[in-house]
C-alpha cells in the first residue's frame, strides 16, 4: 500500500493545506514578476529558496528531527535539480519577460504533464482518448496565448517565453514523479528545507554561471525586499511545506488541481494590483489551458489490470 493509504489525518488539516497551494501558490506568481524586474532572476530564485531553506531546516534540526542519510542526500539532491534549477529556475527566467497572469495560465499545464507521467513513468493510469484530447487542448491554448490576438499593441508570450513556462511545467511534474521513486527522508519537513537548501544553492552556482556585474542587494526597493519574505515564508515554507504532505496522502493527479485555481488567483492579483492587462488572447487561451486541466483532473484515473493487481499484493 502506499503512504497516502497508511497516513490519515484531519479533514481540516488536508483542506488547510490544499487552500496554502490554492491561494497562497497563486499570489506567488505576481510577487516572483515585482523581484525579477528588480533582481536577476535566478539570483532571485536562489534568494527565495536559501533563506526558507535554512530556517526550515535549521527548524527541524532544533526539533530533534533526523539528519538526512547518505542516500537521502542522494535523493534530495536530485529532486532539488529537477524542481529548483528546472522548474523554479526557467519560471524565474520566464517572469522576467512574461507577464505574471499569463506565465500562471501556462504553468497550469503542470496538471497534463503529471498525468503523462503517470501512465508513461508510474503506470498508474491508462493513456485514454479524454487524456489525449486534454493535451491537445493544453498544447492548443499555449499556441494560443503565443499568437498576436487581442488589444493593439499588447505583445503575446514570446516563443522563447513560451517554451521556457512549458519546460518549467514539465520539470515540476518529473520532480512530482522522481520524488515517489528516491529514498526521501520521511520527515515531510525535513525533506521540504533539505530540498530547498540544496536546490538554493544549485541556483547560486547557475546564477554565479551568469552575468551579476553591477547589480547590488543593497539598491533594492522595500517593495521587493516584502514580495521577498512573503515568497519566502508564504509561498516556500507554507505552501511548499503543504505541497510535500499533500503529495505523500493523496494521488498526483488530485494534488495537481491547483493547477486551475492558481491561475485565476494570479491572473486577478496581476490585474488589480500590478496593472496586467486582459484581453481576447488571454481569456480564449485561458479557456483551453484550463479546460484541459479540468478534463485531466476529473478523469477516471484506473490502474491497468497488471498494476492494479500488484498494488492490491
Amino acid at each position: 500500500m502506499s503512504n497516502a493509504q497508511h497516513e490519515h489525518a484531519p479533514l481540516w488539516r488536508t483542506l488547510l493545506a490544499f487552500a496554502a497551494i490554492y491561494f497562497i501558490w497563486g499570489s506567488t506568481f505576481y510577487a516572483i514578476r515585482v523581484g525579477v524586474l528588480a533582481v536577476p532572476p535566478i539570483l532571485f530564485a536562489a534568494m527565495r529558496f536559501f533563506a526558507a531553506g535554512v530556517l526550515l531546516f535549521a527548524w527541524q534540526m532544533l526539533r530533534g528531527a533526523k539528519w538526512p542519510t547518505a542516500k537521502e542526500w542522494q535523493g534530495i539532491t536530485i529532486v532539488a535539480l529537477i524542481i529548483f534549477v528546472g522548474n523554479y529556475g526557467l519560471l524565474f527566467w520566464a517572469e522576467a519577460r512574461v507577464p505574471s497572469g499569463l506565465a500562471s495560465v501556462v504553468i497550469s499545464t503542470i496538471a497534463l504533464f503529471i498525468a503523462m507521467g503517470e501512465v508513461f513513468i508510474l503506470q498508474t493510469r491508462r493513456l485514454t482518448a479524454k487524456l489525449l484530447t486534454a493535451l491537445l487542448l493544453g498544447l492548443t491554448g499555449v499556441a494560443v496565448l503565443s499568437l498576436r490576438l487581442g488589444a493593439p499593441g499588447e505583445a503575446p508570450i514570446t516563443f522563447i517565453g513560451a517554451c521556457a513556462l512549458l519546460g518549467s511545467a514539465l520539470c515540476f511534474a518529473l520532480g512530482s514523479i522522481v520524488s515517489r521513486k528516491v529514498t526521501l527522508p520521511a520527515s515531510k519537513g525535513v525533506s521540504s528545507g533539505a530540498q530547498m537548501l540544496v536546490g538554493s544553492v544549485q541556483l547560486l552556482i547557475a546564477a554565479a554561471l551568469g552575468n551579476l556585474r553591477g547589480f547590488s542587494l543593497f539598491a533594492l526597493p522595500a517593495n521587493v525586499l516584502w514580495w521577498w519574505a512573503y515568497l519566502v515564508f508564504a509561498g516556500s515554507i507554507a505552501g511548499f511545506t503543504a505541497y510535500v504532505w499533500l503529495l505523500a496522502r493523496e494521488s498526483p493527479t488530485k494534488v495537481g488541481t491547483y493547477a486551475y485555481v492558481n491561475p485565476m488567483v494570479a491572473v486577478i492579483l496581476g490585474h488589480f494590483v500590478g496593472g496586467e492587462p486582459w484581453s481576447i488572447r488571454t481569456l480564449i487561451g485561458g479557456v483551453f489551458v484550463l479546460g484541459s486541466v479540468i478534463l485531466v483532473t476529473t478523469a477516471k484515473a484506473s490502474k491497468p489490470p497488471a498494476i492494479a493487481a500488484e498494488a492490491e499484493a
